[in-house]
C-alpha cells in the first residue's frame, strides 16, 4: 500500500479506536459521496487528499500528507439542536488529533489542522445537510 493510504488507515482505525459524544463507525473510501436517503445516520469517512514534498536536508525530505476527515449527517430542520452536536463532534475529532502521533503510522507527526469552510452551505440548502471537512496534515521524514 502506499504511505497516504497507510496513514489514512491510521487516522481512521484511531477515531473508531476512541470515544466521543456521537458513535460512528469511520471508513476509509477516496470519494465521501452516499445517497441522500441513507444520510439520515451519522458518516465519518476517512480521504487521502495530497502530499507536498519538500527538501529538510541534505538527506531528508519533508512529505507533508494531506488527510481529510468529512463529518456529514442529513438534518430534519436548521436548528441549533440538530446542528450544534454536530459542530461539536467537529471539534472533538480536530482536538484528539492535535500534538499527536498515529499509533498505527508512528512516524507520521500532526503538524496542522484546516476547517475551512466549518461547514458546508451548499450541502445545507441545497440537501438539508450538514458536511465538514477537516484536512489533516502529518508530516514523515524519509
Amino acid at each position: 500500500m502506499s504511505v497516504i493510504t497507510d496513514i489514512a488507515d491510521a487516522v481512521k482505525d484511531e477515531l473508531n479506536g476512541h470515544p466521543f459524544s456521537q458513535a460512528f463507525q469511520a471508513v476509509r473510501l477516496y470519494q465521501p459521496l452516499y445517497e441522500l436517503a441513507d444520510m439520515k445516520t451519522l458518516h465519518v469517512t476517512v480521504v487521502p487528499r495530497g502530499v507536498v514534498m519538500e527538501i529538510s536536508s541534505r538527506t531528508l525530505v519533508q512529505y507533508d500528507y494531506q488527510i481529510d476527515v468529512a463529518v456529514q449527517k442529513k438534518f430534519e430542520k436548521d436548528s441549533p439542536v440538530e446542528i450544534d452536536p454536530l459542530m461539536t463532534l467537529v471539534e472533538e475529532i480536530a482536538d484528539f488529533f492535535r500534538l499527536r502521533r498515529l499509533a498505527g503510522y508512528p512516524s507520521a507527526v500532526w503538524v496542522k489542522t484546516e476547517n475551512d469552510p466549518v461547514w458546508s452551505p451548499e450541502h445545507m440548502e441545497q440537501f438539508r445537510q450538514f458536511t465538514s471537512v477537516l484536512t489533516f496534515t502529518f508530516r514523515v521524514l524519509k
